[in-house]
């Protein structure tokens, strides 16, 4: 069988509170990219292989699918051809897993949200309010859109971004966006791609979840940009 993973961006995000356990809680708009990676699932002892422009290797206890494939308890051969850069939000190891669990029928959000806060909405995919810690996923109605992004040669640690704006005294971002801020004072070197979106585009940049991805709403093409459209598709 061969899934699309489809990459996925925060357009806006909200923090509306902070649970007990540390974890905080999001009110946040997702859309699915027609920007995915390629997952193949054959029968087989578990192994999983990355290729592909963006390929990774990864140790099987930080590997979404391999604890995807745990989770519904199932073992496969599985290929993932990879074009969803790694460390700028896009969520595309959550969407890999997610196709996982789409693939074995699986849709229990509250447990998909064990293996990563992002898996929930991509095994919906489309357009989707996104609350909780990411376990509560309320389809929109499709809108499509396209974006311009920037891609900065470096990532953004999520845990890292909400401790930052623990430490900040939970500040609300202008954009859309309240992590923006924690993310530009953890990782101050943001700023200069915004700087380059926004020259670019004549457009106001906002940063997708806690980064590094800038984006604008429009095409906006352009050496070192990258323009994509939302898609409603999971799979």
């Amino acid at each position: 069988m061969r899934l699309l993973a489809p990459a996925k961006l925060t357009v806006s995000l909200r923090i509306t509170g902070v649970r007990e356990d540390g974890y905080h809680l999001i009110d946040a708009e997702m859309v699915s990219l027609d920007l995915a990676d390629r997952v193949s699932i054959a029968t087989g002892t578990t192994r999983v292989s990355y290729h592909g422009p963006h390929a990774l290797s990864l140790r099987p206890e930080t590997d979404l699918v391999v604890r995807a494939l745990a989770l519904v308890g199932r073992e496969a051969v599985v290929d993932v051809d990879k074009h969803v850069p790694a460390g700028g939000g896009l969520g595309g190891g959550s969407s890999d897993a997610a196709a996982i669990l789409h693939w074995a029928g699986f849709d229990d959000y509250v447990r998909a949200a064990t293996i990563g806060a992002d898996v929930p909405f991509s095994i919906l995919g489309g357009r989707s309010r996104v609350r909780g810690i990411g376990e509560i996923v309320e389809p929109l109605p499709f809108e499509a859109r396209s974006y311009t992004l920037v891609l900065p040669p470096f990532g953004c640690s999520t845990p890292a971004v909400y401790r930052r704006w623990d430490d900040l005294g939970g500040p609300t971002g202008a954009s859309g966006n309240d992590l923006e801020p924690a993310a530009l004072d953890l990782e101050p070197r943001l700023a200069q791609w915004r700087d380059r979106l926004e020259a670019h585009s004549g457009r106001p940049a906002r940063l997708a979840g806690s980064g590094s991805t800038w984006l604008v709403e429009g095409r906006h093409p352009g050496p070192g940009f990258v323009v994509v459209s939302t898609t409603a598709r999971r799979a």
